[in-house]
């Protein structure tokens, strides 16, 4: 392992998604009125949802988030929700970011966003951090404390935290599966599949909640924040736009669509944005043994949650997709996610094919 890895920066604003700098800087300093000069500001380019931007003030470093333009599903860019969700948590989960200030006038930017602290750390992406060297045993490691951390969000006491508004009770898996369903329909493009048969198949085997938990939606190692120190440590969880209460093997079912092994087919180690092919990063039915050992949660079927996850992810590559193919946005990384969702649409009845092999009553 390397001495000290430089820390996740941003970059310059991406054209076309340039902040309206003195309208921000005016209505932040009326809220923290102890901010010094004018802030530096900087994009981050990993998100493809909300854009998210460094300020960087004489004495204070702090993070916006907002929507992007031309959003299409509104509730998945729901800022005020995002950041009540965090500053409720933050006392019971460390790991969430300070809350600073919400903005709900749209007069400032046309939109909603909140402004947050910066964690200072390391954030692992498709590859590790520039300067960070992890041998077998210390990326193992590394990979069970994200896994643990996760484990640590379902445990926490959301009624506790005045979180029990969060969701809407007991029925998350079949409101999901009807509800990405939905959406799918509603951002299809002439050049994916309908996934009819993979929608069917989710509807007819869709279990009852296992259990109630907060879950954040989106588990992946680039909405982590490592310790700079310590590298195999999460000092921090980013990204919690689509957290709620609900079933957490949804959860670990959606941050397994993300999960892309050394061995994986070329097309799939084409996709992967974050560092699981790593030797000494657990297999995906390692994560699920382990997640099920320490839960001692027990599904009846599994694979359902996997296809779950990659049909989800399907539509949430199409949302994105969508933006992109009607002009409402420009970034060139998202011109060919349509050809991911029809690969996705491939896994999935290709794991729904195996699981009737295996289990011929179940199919």
């Amino acid at each position: 392992m390397s001495s000290t890895p430089p820390t996740d920066e941003a970059r310059a604003v991406r054209p076309g998604e340039e902040l309206d700098l003195h309208a921000v800087d005016t209505w932040l300093k009326a809220q923290v009125p102890a901010l010094e000069g004018t802030p530096q500001v900087t994009q981050y380019s990993g998100g493809a949802s909300n854009w998210t931007y460094r300020l960087q003030y004489g004495n204070r470093d702090l993070i916006l988030r907002r929507p992007p333009a031309g959003t299409k599903a509104k509730s998945a860019h729901d800022m005020g929700r995002e950041f009540s969700v965090q500053k409720a948590l933050k006392p019971a989960y460390p790991a969430v970011p300070t809350m600073v200030a919400l903005c709900q006038d749209p007069a400032v930017l046309g939109t909603e966003f909140y402004v947050m602290e910066r964690i200072a750390g390391l954030i692992p992406r498709s590859r590790l951090p520039p300067g960070l060297h992890l041998d077998a045993a210390q990326t193992r490691q590394l990979c069970l404390n994200v896994i643990d951390k996760l484990i640590e969000l379902h445990r926490v006491d959301y009624q506790a935290a005045g979180l029990a508004s969060l969701g809407k009770g007991k029925g998350y898996p079949r409101r999901q599966v009807e509800g990405w369903s939905d959406r799918y329909e509603k951002a299809r493009t002439w050049n994916v599949p309908s996934f009819r048969s993979v929608r069917g198949w989710l509807e007819a085997h869709t279990p009852e909640d296992i259990a109630t938990c907060v879950i954040h939606n989106d588990w992946r190692f680039d909405n982590v924040v490592l310790d700079p120190e310590r590298p195999t440590e999460v000092i921090g969880v980013l990204d919690w736009e689509m957290a709620t209460l609900g079933d957490p093997l949804m959860d670990l079912g959606s941050a397994l669509a993300y999960w892309v092994q050394a061995d994986d087919d070329r097309v799939l180690r084409a996709t992967r944005r974050q560092p699981t092919h790593l030797p000494g990063m657990l297999r995906r039915e390692e994560v699920v043994a382990y997640y099920l050992e320490r839960t001692g949660l027990k599904p009846a079927h599994w694979v359902f949650y996997e296809v779950y996850g990659l049909f989800r992810l399907s539509v949430i590559a199409q949302q994105i997709y969508y933006r992109y193919h009607h002009g409402q946005t420009r970034n060139p990384a998202f011109k060919h996610f349509w050809l991911i969702v029809n690969y996705l649409h491939w896994r999935c009845r290709g794991l729904i094919k195996k699981s009737r092999a295996i289990a011929p009553g179940r199919g």
